[in-house]
C-alpha cells in the first residue's frame, strides 16, 4: 500500500443511493480500488449543513451508504469506508484551512453560489457549517494526503479548490500535501427521469439502487421523452430525435445489449417504434443492472453488524493516517507549544 497512490472521495449520508451516484462515481470507485488505496468518506459533517434538524435522516442513512457501496461492490478489504465525525483532524484541518484562505475566493466557488442561490430562492436559512463546506471538503481531500479525486462533472470546481488550497499552505508552509487532481466517469452526470440536468433525490426524479422490479417499472414509465419540451412525439409512427430523449442516455450507460440499442434508435429515428416499447425495454435492462446488487443489498441487510465493522475498521485506518498529516501540519505552522 506504502507505494500506491491514495484517492479520497466520498457522499454525504442524506438516503439511498442511486443510478446517477452509480454512473458519476461508484463505477469510476470500483475500478479505481483495484489500483489506489483507497478512503471512502461518509461527510456526516456536511450533511448537517442541510439537515441538522433531521440527525436521523443522517444516522439511517450511513448505514444505507455503506450498504449500497459494499452491494454494488466496492470492497473493505481493498478500501476503507470511512465516518468523516469520527476522525476528529477532519475539523481540526478544516479550522486551519478556514483561516488560510482569502473569503473572496471562497465566495467564488460556482458550485457553492448555485446552491446558495438555490436555498435562498427557497427562503431556507443558510448556515456557517453549509457556506464553509469547501474547505470541509479540501481538508477531507487533504488530509490523507489524496492524490486523486474521483468526482461527477458538477464537483470538478470543489478540486479546483482544493488544489488552490494545497498550493497557498505549501506555498506558505513547506511541502507538506499533494496537489490532488480530479477524475470524472465516463458519463459525467446522468439526467433525472424527468430530464432535469441531475438526477436528484430531493426533486424524486431517480432510480435508487434498492429499487425493486415494480419500482423501476414505475420510475421509467413517467421518463419524459423529450427533454427539451418542445416536439414530443404524439404517435409511435413519428420520426424521434434519440439525442431528445433521456431513455436513450439510460440505454447506453446501463443496458448490456449494444444491439439492441442500435437497433433502438434506429427504430425510433425512423418513427417505427413506440416510446412504451423503448421504456419497456429500459426497464427490462435496468432490472438486469440492479438484480446482483439486490442481492447482495439484501445479505448485507441481514447482517448490519457486519457493516458497522466495515465503518468501525476504516475509519481506524484513516485516523492512524489523520493523526501524522496533523503532527506535519502543525509542525510547518509551528503550532507547537510545549
Amino acid at each position: 500500500m506504502a507505494d500506491q497512490q491514495r484517492i479520497l472521495t466520498g457522499m454525504r449520508p442524506t438516503g439511498q443511493l442511486h443510478l446517477g451516484h452509480y454512473l458519476g462515481a461508484l463505477e469510476n470507485w470500483i475500478q479505481m480500488q483495484h489500483e489506489y488505496e483507497c478512503f471512502f468518506l461518509i461527510a456526516d459533517y456536511q450533511a448537517m449543513g442541510d439537515h441538522l434538524d433531521d440527525i436521523g435522516l443522517i444516522q439511517r442513512s450511513v448505514i444505507e451508504v455503506a450498504t449500497d457501496w459494499l452491494a454494488v461492490g466496492l470492497d473493505p478489504e481493498k478500501s476503507a469506508f470511512v465516518i468523516q465525525s469520527y476522525v476528529p483532524e477532519h475539523a481540526e484541518l478544516t479550522m486551519y484551512f478556514s483561516m488560510l484562505m482569502p473569503l473572496n475566493q471562497h465566495q467564488k466557488n460556482p458550485t457553492l453560489r448555485a446552491e446558495t442561490a438555490q436555498l435562498e430562492a427557497e427562503n431556507q436559512n443558510i448556515t456557517l457549517g453549509f457556506f464553509n463546506y469547501p474547505i470541509s471538503q479540501a481538508a477531507d481531500i487533504l488530509l490523507p494526503k489524496a492524490h486523486l479525486v474521483p468526482v461527477g462533472e458538477d464537483q470538478v470546481a470543489h478540486i479546483e479548490y482544493t488544489r488552490n488550497v494545497a498550493r497557498r499552505f505549501n506555498r506558505l508552509y513547506g511541502e507538506v500535501f499533494p496537489v490532488p487532481r480530479a477524475r470524472v466517469g465516463r458519463i459525467p452526470r446522468l439526467v433525472g427521469t424527468d430530464g432535469q440536468a441531475k438526477m436528484s433525490k430531493s426533486l424524486n426524479n431517480a432510480v435508487y439502487l434498492a429499487d425493486d422490479p415494480e419500482a423501476v417499472k414505475q420510475r421509467v414509465r413517467r421518463m419524459v421523452s423529450d427533454i427539451t419540451g418542445e416536439n414530443p412525439r404524439m404517435r409511435a409512427t413519428d420520426p424521434g430525435v434519440v439525442e431528445y430523449n433521456p431513455a436513450f442516455l439510460y440505454h447506453d450507460a446501463f443496458n448490456d445489449d449494444q444491439d439492441e440499442v442500435a437497433e433502438l434508435k434506429e427504430r425510433y429515428t425512423a418513427g417505427t417504434v413506440s416510446d412504451g416499447e423503448v421504456k419497456e425495454k429500459l426497464t427490462d435492462a435496468i432490472n438486469r443492472f440492479l438484480e446482483p446488487i439486490r442481492e447482495r443489498r439484501a445479505w448485507y441487510e441481514e447482517h448490519p453488524d457486519y457493516v458497522r465493522d466495515v465503518l468501525n475498521a476504516g475509519t481506524e485506518r484513516e485516523r492512524v493516517i489523520a493523526r501524522e498529516t496533523i503532527e506535519n501540519v502543525r509542525q510547518a505552522m509551528q503550532v507547537v507549544y510545549t
